[in-house]
């Protein structure tokens, strides 16, 4: 039973037109950043993906540059590389919990996001993480955005924010005083 993997990976979604991504990743560890890209790069290949690479200064900065993207790109989604690795200090909890709101809120807005910002204690659970030929998780958080990109275009096609929008525009009531 141990030589079973309990987890369970879903296929890639197939698309019947392009799909761009942008990824976004903060290379503060930079040995890990890159392999993180090289597991995102792949998984997007494998599903005929094309993408865009910026890089910004930590994890932090991930949620505002998706955000900029976001309103004012043309990408179907969003791929969020980093990490962050415990330190001495109160930081760590930082950054790791107002990055990963600020891509939540993102994602609640609307925006199709893969979230591969790796949380560990030190460098060597980074590494297995990041590690294409492990655990993978920049082609994880690759494969999370391209799932949510299918069930956007199942159920539309079109993002937009979460509220009410009136149909017809607004009418005042019969009567009502029109100073």
């Amino acid at each position: 039973m141990a030589d079973q993997d309990p987890h369970h990976i879903l296929p890639l979604p197939a698309f019947d037109r392009p799909v761009k991504l942008l990824i976004a990743v903060a290379p503060f560890y930079r040995d890990i950043a890159e392999m993180l890209i090289a597991g995102a790069r792949a998984k997007l290949d494998a599903a005929g993906a094309t993408h865009d690479l910026i890089e910004v200064p930590g994890a932090l900065e991930l949620p505002p540059a998706i955000a900029l993207a976001h309103r004012l790109s043309n990408f179907d989604g969003y791929v969020a590389l980093g990490c962050v690795i415990r330190g001495a200090t109160s930081h760590y909890e930082t950054v790791c919990n107002d990055s990963s709101r600020g891509l939540m809120l993102l994602g609640l807005q609307g925006a199709l996001i893969g979230n591969g910002i790796l949380t560990v204690e030190n460098h060597e659970q980074a590494f297995e993480r990041a590690n294409p030929a492990d655990m993978d998780k920049g082609g994880g958080a690759a494969a999370a955005a391209l799932h949510l990109i299918a069930l956007a275009r199942r159920w539309g096609g079109e993002t937009r924010g979460v509220g009410f929008r009136p149909s017809g525009g607004f009418q005042i009531a019969e009567g009502a005083d029109r100073a």
